[in-house]
C-alpha cells in the first residue's frame, strides 16, 4: 500500500516537469519576440508572466495534490 500511495505521489509531482518544459519554451518563443519588435517589449512582457503563472499554478497542484495523497493515505 504505501508504494503505491507513492507512487500516485510522484506521479502527481510530475506535473513540475510539463510547467518548466512550458516556462522555458515560452519565455525563448518571448526573447525572440522582443528581438524582432523591440517596441513590443511592454506587452509581450505582460503576456509572458500571465502565462508564466498560469504554468506554474499547475505545477503547484500538482505539488499539493502529492503532498495531500502522502499526508491523507498514509
Amino acid at each position: 500500500m504505501q508504494t503505491l500511495i507513492a507512487i500516485g505521489a510522484g506521479i502527481a509531482v510530475l506535473s513540475g516537469i510539463g510547467a518548466g518544459i512550458g516556462i522555458g519554451i515560452a519565455t525563448a518563443k518571448a526573447t525572440e519576440a522582443v528581438a524582432r519588435q523591440p517596441e513590443a517589449e511592454s506587452k509581450i512582457m505582460k503576456l509572458l508572466a500571465f502565462g508564466c503563472a498560469l504554468s506554474e499554478a499547475t505545477a503547484i497542484y500538482g505539488f499539493v495534490i502529492g503532498l495531500l495523497i502522502i499526508i491523507f493515505l498514509k
